[in-house]
């Protein structure tokens, strides 16, 4: 098993920045990609941003030139260091990880408990 454990959420006004950290451990051979999601009240879960192994990124269009995604050094990190919030930034962010447990196994989806983030107008 995986677990991952999300940090720095919080309430901020507009215009404000915040940084989510992601710490994966148990159970791991490799992880493939890490990013963030989000779901706000009365929505889907939608992709913020991913990053693979190799440094890779993908992210929402409404993120871009905002939001920046990275990975620490040994790789079982991910990070999301959000500028120029705004209102509609509000939602659960939660982190996801791609993880191999051992060579040539397919890889499983984790996810962490998810991280409030409230931006005041």
């Amino acid at each position: 098993q995986v677990q991952l454990v999300e940090s720095g959420g919080g309430l901020v006004q507009a215009g404000g920045s915040l940084r989510l950290s992601c710490a994966a451990s148990g159970s791991i051979f490799s992880i493939n990609f890490m990013g963030w999601y989000r779901q706000a009240p009365g929505k889907q879960r939608e992709l913020v941003a991913t990053i693979t192994d190799g440094g890779i990124i993908n992210s929402a269009d409404s993120v871009k030139g905002r939001f920046t995604i990275s990975r620490g050094n040994a790789k079982n990190s991910v990070y999301l260091q959000m500028n120029s919030l705004k209102p509609e930034d509000t939602a659960v962010y939660y982190c996801n990880a791609a993880v191999q447990h051992a060579w040539g196994v397919g890889e499983r989806h984790y996810w962490g408990q998810g991280t409030q983030v409230t931006i005041s107008s």
